[in-house]
């Protein structure tokens, strides 16, 4: 009898450590898949930009990462946003973007370059400069204050924002 309960709890201990590993086994498997996952998202997220279009040219920009572009974003997964834009002042752009974003506004001194969102549904593209308070989406890279005057300054103008 004490050699069958011997034998038993043997068998017992080899079960629950077979148990065990595999049990291992699964949760690094799903570590790994979760892993993958997270990578490929990063990787995806990489090869496709924010991107801005004024008219027909390609404007480099660097966004911001706040809760207002990353709607943004959202807002120009599925379909290009095509925002009609007015000189304002003199010294800026302003359109309609259709719908209302997350802001988190702060009083600022914009400069020449500089993408806003105003009052939550209006961006703004700036070839001066102004204070008052808006959320900060981004600024237009590569483009002197000249250039964006130039291209900004006479009449209204389109904008395209979309992923590539």
């Amino acid at each position: 009898m004490r050699k069958a309960i011997i034998v038993l709890l043997l068998l017992l201990l080899i079960c629950l450590t077979a148990c065990s590993a595999k049990q291992k086994s699964n949760a690094t498997t799903t570590a790994q898949t979760t892993t993958a996952e997270q990578i490929e998202t990063t990787k995806e997220r990489e090869m496709t930009q924010l991107m801005l279009k004024i008219e027909e040219r390609v404007i480099a920009v660097q966004w911001e990462e706040n809760e207002s572009v990353e709607a943004l974003k959202q807002l120009v997964t599925e379909n290009p946003a095509k925002i009609a834009l007015s000189m304002y002042s003199d010294f800026e752009q302003v359109g309609a973007i259709g719908s209302n974003l997350p802001r988190n506004d702060v009083q600022m001194t914009t400069q020449a370059g500089d993408i806003v969102l105003y009052q939550g549904n209006q961006i703004v593209i700036f070839y001066g400069s102004n204070s008052w308070s808006y959320t900060k989406l981004g600024s237009i890279k590569n483009l002197s204050q000249e250039e964006l005057t130039e291209l900004l300054g006479n009449g209204d103008v389109s904008i395209t924002l979309y992923y590539e």
